[in-house]
């Protein structure tokens, strides 16, 4: 998948609550409107991502998953 993005986020190999946790993490560093692309291998990934965009502000841009890495375009909110 080639969508645009502004950072990289690779959390590969770590569990439930770590992927959200370091991708909040990284989000705040982050300017409004920029894109992150995470990177995961937690089975769980899918539908705790979509719960974290749907319990913030944040934007889920697009998810999918290749060869057992989940990927995720989260937008920063304003």
């Amino acid at each position: 998948m080639t969508s645009h993005f502004d950072r990289e986020l690779d959390v590969t190999g770590l569990n439930c609550p770590l992927p959200i946790l370091r991708t909040k993490r990284e989000l705040v560093r982050m300017d409004a409107g920029q894109v992150l692309r995470v990177m995961a291998t937690d089975p769980h990934a899918v539908i705790d991502f979509l719960a974290f965009t749907e319990k913030t502000a944040n934007r889920m841009v697009d998810y999918w998953d290749t060869d057992g890495i989940y990927y995720f375009l989260v937008e920063k909110a304003d």
